[in-house]
């Protein structure tokens, strides 16, 4: 037999799809303050916000006549029509947020609006809204909400203790307030000031407090110039290079003030960071899109944690390019610091070092060791590290990872260019595989030609290479171990970038390989033109430089 639902069933339903814990209070009450323009928002717990949880705002407040409709569902302030969904401007736009509340908790609503003498008081749990009472208020909003799921105990026990819930809270407030500098916010719990965050000019004085101070001085704001031609802005700040997490948490995003999950844009992320970063590490920082209203719907989930980009892909590609532009930019700012170079070489310079990659050319004179570079190259150590200094502090260069920079920046600009130099190879080199492998090799042929690297089959799981990269010469080439790299490697970067890396990783200069005087200092100055000379294509450093300071310290000066 079908029956209709009583209304406190219904409201407990659909309060089911809010209101998860004491944090989905907390966030409506927040967004609700934030869109009444308040500059001061306090947020006050019990028990983790299981007893009570009260947010108190100086925000436009709620007229009398406004209370009692407030706590109804789907009675809202900001839509008119069903076409206003269609622009949405502020956090909050259902109707549904104090409704929900009510439904699973003793709900208050004390507010004055900026024209009234007087406040006034509503109270409402479940279908019950009691008569509007005048009472003394300042000017503002203050909502409590005590007894969370006292009428829905078996709600109760999914949540977490009441330190595990403070602590959800605490993190999502303090990460929301980061989108709103000019907004003051303080958490209190159970009688105690927990933080306190001071309305300021811009979010990068906030950065310590939802990072940790120390991975806050890691991160660089992002380059504007790049997203121009966007419809809309895009800003923020994102971790440099070695700088990482190993998951993508602390990857957050804002669009139009609404603090979202990061997988929006978790695409952009890794695209932006290819090449600089570790396999298996995250990034991490926080970027913030303005958009216009009609390009963003929010209206997708009943949390409102998540929207839709009415043009997504562009906006997508727009963060991915902002992003490696910047790390470029702060790449070889950093060399710049590492080195004492000269002016910059012309592109056409730059790429004439590119298209002698593999190229071993002695210097006319030995005694020029590194006058490109600004480096002095004083020895070799262990077959594995250049050991340089510019006069003023020791730099090591990592011989591998700076000649696979160099040969991955070759490969990539051959390659783009589709001009990629072959040497045909006198004598071919054959090779067999086994079943796995040739599947995987065979996936691969065409971005290894458009490398430089020509393989063709030779039978059964038989191939031959018959060019290799100009200048490539005899060098062996490890197949195999090119092979289980690609195989290992994560899948979020681009298959031709993952496979020229892999290309680079095992055609070039190899610890415990010894290199002269000439090739070391030829190797830093092509390292120096790259665009990222600070980092492998996997993410490793290649130059590590120890200050004065530094050495200083290790003498206990």
């Amino acid at each position: 037999m079908i029956h209709v639902l009583d209304p406190q069933t219904v409201g407990q339903i659909a309060a089911g799809e809010i209101i998860e814990r004491p944090l989905s209070v907390v966030k409506e009450l927040v967004e609700n303050s934030v869109d009444a323009d308040a500059t001061r928002v306090t947020v006050t717990l019990e028990e983790g916000g299981i007893a009570s949880i009260e947010v108190a705002d100086d925000g436009g407040g709620i007229e009398p006549s406004d209370l009692a409709l407030a706590v109804r569902r789907h009675a809202t302030s900001k839509l008119s029509h069903a076409s206003d969904l269609e622009s949405i401007s502020t956090l909050g736009f259902r109707g549904e947020g104090l409704a929900s509340i009510a439904a699973v908790s003793r709900l208050e609503i004390v507010s004055r609006g900026i024209e009234s003498d007087i406040g006034a008081r509503v109270a409402a749990h479940a279908e019950d809204v009691s008569a509007i009472e005048k009472t003394a208020a300042p000017v503002g909003t203050i909502v409590r909400a005590r007894d969370l799921f006292g009428n829905v105990p078996v709600r109760r026990e999914y949540l977490k203790s009441p330190a595990a819930e403070l602590t959800r809270i605490s993190s999502w407030l303090s990460t929301f307030a980061l989108g709103y500098p000019r907004v003051a916010f303080a958490l209190r719990h159970d009688g105690k000031e927990v933080w306190v965050m001071p309305a300021v000019d811009d979010e990068k004085a906030r950065l310590a407090m939802v990072f940790g101070k120390e991975a806050a001085q890691a991160l660089i704001p992002i380059d504007v110039e790049a997203a121009r031609g966007m419809h809309g802005s895009l800003s923020g700040f994102i971790s440099t290079p070695g700088n990482d997490r190993a998951d993508r948490r602390m990857q957050l995003l804002f669009v139009n003030g609404r603090l979202l999950r990061s997988t929006l844009l978790a695409g952009a992320w890794s695209a932006g960071y290819a090449t600089y970063t570790m396999t298996g590490r995250q990034p991490y920082g926080v970027l913030f899109l303005q958009l216009p209203p009609d390009h963003v719907d929010p209206n997708i989930h009943p949390t409102k944690s998540d929207v839709r980009l009415r043009f997504g892909h562009q906006v997508a590609d727009t963060v991915k390019r902002a992003i490696a532009v910047t790390l470029r930019n702060h790449a070889a700012q950093r060399f710049g610091d590492v080195t004492v170079s000269a002016a910059p070489e012309s592109i056409d310079a730059s790429l004439a070092h590119l298209q002698t990659l593999f190229e071993r050319v002695p210097a006319d004179d030995p005694s020029e060791t590194g006058a490109q570079s600004g480096l002095r190259v004083l020895a070799q150590i262990e077959r594995t590290y250049i050991l340089a200094t510019d006069g003023s502090a020791i730099v090591l260069v990592d011989q591998h990872a700076a000649h696979e920079r160099i040969a991955y920046e070759r490969i990539v600009a051959a390659a783009n260019a589709a001009t990629a130099p072959a040497e045909p190879l006198l004598v071919p080199f054959a090779f067999e595989l086994s079943g796995d492998r040739v599947a995987a090799l065979e996936r691969v042929l065409e971005p290894l030609r458009e490398g430089g690297l020509e393989i063709e089959n030779f039978g059964d799981r038989s191939y031959r290479i018959i060019a290799t990269p100009a200048g490539y010469g005899a060098r062996a080439f490890d197949v195999a171990g090119f092979l289980d790299d690609l195989t290992s490697e994560a899948k979020e970067r681009d298959v031709r970038e993952r496979v020229w890396a892999s290309l680079a990783c095992h055609s070039v200069t190899r610890a415990g390989e010894r290199l002269d005087l000439s090739e070391m200092t030829t190797l830093l100055d092509r390292l120096q033109v790259c665009e990222n000379p600070m980092h492998c294509p996997h993410g490793r450093p290649t130059i590590v430089r120890i200050e004065p300071g530094g050495i200083a310290r290790l003498f206990k000066r």
